[in-house]
């Protein structure tokens, strides 16, 4: 049981724009629950003149309520109150060819939902830069063309397949695990598949996640169209100067308070000397 999603989206800005928000989009008024990025791997290839970056995302999440009620109460243990989980997150740019593609993929709970969301992100073949403007503006050195991106996203569910698996086993060889199914799969509950096949709860579990995964993709389009207007509208500075905006609220501060009481320390010294 798997179940596919794909959207297309063209935003009106190039493609070197594009990346450059696609590396700095968390956090964003649409994602400050975004906590940490780390890149933990890049590498650029001069043959193929090609960028390669791995990253690491620790976002606050948690299981849908609505799938949670579908298992064994106490399958997750305290996991399913942790509240955070961690998304890698793999990325190629051609810049010269005029693409980047990324995968991402969730780390927790793979037993009961993987997700794992792949993007392309192409420069129109019309589009073409206009090499009369000598600086080197990321947004309007090629102003006039767009950067299309098509999402696809793959769902799959395995909870019960490790049950099933055991019992195909006992008899002959043993038949290895993955490690998120050990680990995550306990025997259910006396009479909990009695209503319910395995296939039935797959189904149902991977409709929920396509449910969020359309929400989830509009949030991350608006998010990317945020940081790119910080761009346009003042740069690398302003980008970055949002980010800590997004991130101070996200924690429940005021997002001038730090830069006030600092300038108001310095002005205080400086008329004490």
């Amino acid at each position: 049981m798997v179940k596919f999603y794909e959207s297309s989206f063209n935003y009106d800005y190039p493609l070197p724009a594009v990346s450059l928000a696609y590396f700095l989009r968390y956090p964003n008024p649409y994602a400050t629950h975004v906590l940490s990025t780390d890149v933990i791997d890049r590498h650029f290839d001069p043959a193929t003149q090609r960028l390669s970056t791995t990253r690491l995302h620790l976002k606050k999440s948690k299981l849908p309520p609505t799938v949670l009620k579908l298992l064994p109460k106490g399958i997750l243990g305290s996991s399913a109150d942790a509240g955070q989980s961690y998304i890698l997150e793999k990325s190629v740019i051609d810049v010269k060819e005029g693409w980047m593609k990324t995968e991402s993929r969730n780390l927790e709970w793979t037993g009961i939902l993987s997700v794992i969301e792949k993007q392309v992100y192409r420069r129109p073949s019309s589009g073409t830069a206009t090499p009369e403007i000598p600086r080197l503006d990321l947004v309007e050195s090629t102003k006039g063309e767009g950067t299309d991106v098509t999402t696809t996203v793959t769902l799959l569910s395995r909870f019960g397949q490790a049950k099933t698996l055991r019992k195909k086993g006992e008899v002959g060889a043993t038949i290895p695990l993955p490690a998120s199914d050990s680990e995550e799969e306990l025997p259910p509950k006396k009479g909990f598949f009695s209503s319910w096949s395995t296939s039935s709860l797959q189904r149902s579990i991977e409709m929920i996640g396509l449910r969020r995964t359309r929400e989830a993709t509009g949030k991350s389009n608006e998010g990317m169209k945020v940081v790119l207007e910080r761009l346009r509208g003042g740069g690398l500075g302003r980008v970055l100067e949002g980010m800590q905006e997004d991130r101070q609220r996200a924690f429940g501060q005021d997002p001038g308070s730090s830069f006030k009481r600092a300038w108001r320390q310095e002005q205080d010294s400086s008329s004490e000397s």
